[in-house]
């Protein structure tokens, strides 16, 4: 059993020096339309709120496939992202285009379930076509120590995820600090997880560049060390293409030009899509 109290010591103030001089995005360094072209294609166009209808759904589903269907020829966004109650609808409605479903479940969002009632949640998202899945670990077990226990409820659920994608949700608001994201990063990768993610968008502060940048060196390592490619989601609070684009642009210099694609960057948003379609077409016009 791997020993996770082993993580390397982080400290936070060195992930801010770092990302001080990481983030200085030199002026000629890209294409911006076709950069923002290029994150709209990564976004899981997401609703998860009390409020959330068919209906709802629905038009979300009609907005994430209507980008393609623009002069401008944008791709549409990468999946749709619903709780598991409206995977159904949301599969029904993506027939016949290449937008996956995702769905949030295993007591999301504070994980506070016991495994066999995360594990029948899952199971129900993914009988009703869920062909993704967003998990959250167990924070208090994690900031218990129970470091094993979380690597465990993980592997338990890739288990029944069977062929559907997982994308484990760290809530790294709440793990605090640098040190706590690289060992929750380590524990979902080597649990089996596809994709880890920064947050739930139901914690502040949820995204952010700091617990960015550690999880793709984490990403970074773990690909080092196995050859597996693992994919990152930041989400919560991504809303302008600016803050989209410090994402893509850490990405780009962590793990390089091959991670830059919708199989290992997804953006977790619910209105940024229609700002990078705005973004879009005044950097065509200018």
């Amino acid at each position: 059993m791997t020993d996770f109290t082993q993580t390397p010591a982080i400290k936070d103030e060195e992930v801010d020096s770092r990302l001080q001089k990481l983030l200085k995005i030199p002026a000629d360094s890209l294409n911006l339309s076709q950069t923002y072209s290029d994150i709209l294609g990564m976004i899981d166009l997401t609703t998860l709120e009390g409020s959330d209808t068919i209906q709802k759904v629905l038009d979300l589903c009609d907005q994430a496939k209507s980008y393609a269907a623009l002069p401008d020829k944008l791709p549409n966004v990468a999946a749709v992202c619903v709780y598991p109650t409206l995977v159904s609808t949301a599969r029904k409605a993506l027939e016949n285009t290449d937008i996956k479903v995702a769905s949030v479940a295993g007591a999301f969002p504070a994980g506070q379930s016991p495994l066999f009632v995360k594990m029948t949640e899952v199971r129900y998202a993914i009988d009703e076509g869920a062909q993704e899945i967003d998990m959250v670990i167990s924070r208090g077990k994690f900031l218990e120590g129970e470091y094993n226990l979380v690597y465990d409820e993980i592997a338990a659920i890739l288990e029944v995820c069977k062929d559907a994608h997982l994308k484990v949700i760290l809530e790294t608001g709440e793990l605090k600090t640098a040190t706590n994201i690289r060992r929750a990063s380590d524990i979902a990768m080597q649990a089996g997880a596809h994709f880890i993610k920064t947050s739930t968008g139901k914690v502040q502060p949820a995204a952010t560049p700091q617990a960015m940048l550690v999880m793709l060196d984490a990403i970074k390592n773990h690909h080092k060390k196995t050859g597996q490619m693992v994919g990152i989601k930041p989400a919560g609070g991504i809303s302008d293409p600016e803050t989209a684009l410090s994402y893509y642009w850490l990405t780009r210099e962590i793990l390089g030009a091959k991670w830059l694609k919708k199989k290992y960057l997804r953006i977790g948003a619910s209105r940024l899509a229609g700002a990078l379609t705005e973004a879009i077409r005044s950097e065509e016009s200018a």
